[in-house]
């Protein structure tokens, strides 16, 4: 099955850019397509493999900066704009 995800991230901490610069190139490392821009990272891939890589992009950011606030609106389906 196929998902697209929108995820928007927000470090808890006055230096926040370079937590959300490392997490999308943490993200774009990975077999998924991601395109991000100024509000949000869209990621579409097969179901297992974009949970797999979310949970262990927010495992990772965890516990490199601390707390953090993800918002993830999850799509069935493929929702990549034509």
């Amino acid at each position: 099955m196929y998902l697209s995800v929108e995820l928007s991230y927000y470090p808890l901490k006055e230096s926040y850019k370079d937590p959300i610069r490392n997490l999308i190139k943490k993200l774009a490392s990975s077999t998924l397509e991601v395109h991000s821009n100024r509000m949000s990272t869209q990621i579409f891939g097969e179901y297992d493999e974009v949970m797999k890589v979310l949970g262990d992009a927010m495992k990772w950011s965890f516990e490199t900066y601390g707390k953090a606030v993800f918002v993830a609106k999850f799509m069935e389906g493929d929702r990549r704009p034509k």
